[in-house]
């Protein structure tokens, strides 16, 4: 198991460094991050140590833990670890059903980068509101990604950013091909479950973060720079998907 972990790991971080360049890439977020909504305000806070919810929240660490003995599952969550947004939108274009790229689909590459952008910045108040600790922290034991594990412990746990990110993908690249919503949400909630399978979150972290994403979502309707933006990638798709 430790063999199949590191063999992973070692790739990914192989993978994370050719990547390097576009990872520094900053996006210009439609709306300023303080014109976001506060989900302190919202959202319940974490489950408190101990109660019922933080029960459940341990058992899901171990069925997590479980989960990495399947190597095809934790290929998954170890790629689903990489904090990317090109790592993001490859994954979900798959069920989206086009290759997405700023060379070939520049409307769409726009809109996605931009207005996931825009929502994740939503995580930034409740993670240091709460600075909860993680599930590895916790259990001082190793995530799957475990050259990420220092700097993590220094974020706060609730909600996950990975998660706010893809369930943010989800929700725009549905808005521009809604035919395939079902299959690009079914992969974008397998990705918030990658992150309970690293370690990294517990399940609770997980669960709150996708009506976050909503709520960011939501803010993002109103920007008429975005709405542009989406007109123009909803025409780029269907001229691309009618070759």
């Amino acid at each position: 198991m430790k063999t199949i972990v590191s063999s992973l790991t070692a790739a990914v971080v192989l993978f994370c460094l050719q990547w390097s360049a576009s990872a520094q890439q900053v996006y210009t977020p439609y709306i300023p991050k303080n014109e976001l909504p506060d989900v302190v305000q919202i959202v319940p806070a974490p489950p408190a140590d101990p109660s019922a919810g933080f029960d459940y929240d341990i058992l899901r660490y171990m069925w997590g833990k479980q989960q990495r003995r399947d190597s095809v599952r934790l290929a998954m969550a170890v790629r689903d670890a990489v904090w990317n947004l090109d790592t993001t939108l490859a994954i979900l274009a798959e069920p989206f059903g086009l290759k997405i790229s700023k060379q070939c689909t520049p409307a769409i590459y726009e809109v996605l980068t931009r207005g996931v952008t825009t929502i994740e910045n939503i995580r930034f108040r409740p993670k240091a509101y709460y600075f909860r600790i993680r599930p590895f922290a916790y259990f001082k034991e190793p995530s799957i990604f475990p050259q990420d594990d220092e700097w993590l412990a220094t974020e706060g746990s609730y909600p996950s950013g990975h998660t706010i990110r893809a369930w943010a993908c989800a929700l725009l690249m549905s808005q521009i091909n809604p035919e395939a919503a079902e299959a690009i949400f079914a992969r974008a909630w397998q990705s918030g479950e990658s992150r309970v399978i690293s370690g990294c979150h517990w399940q609770s972290d997980v669960d709150a973060s996708r009506p976050v994403a909503g709520i960011g979502y939501s803010r993002l309707q109103t920007s008429p720079e975005f709405l542009k933006d989406m007109a123009l990638a909803q025409e780029e798709f269907r001229k691309l998907h009618e070759l």
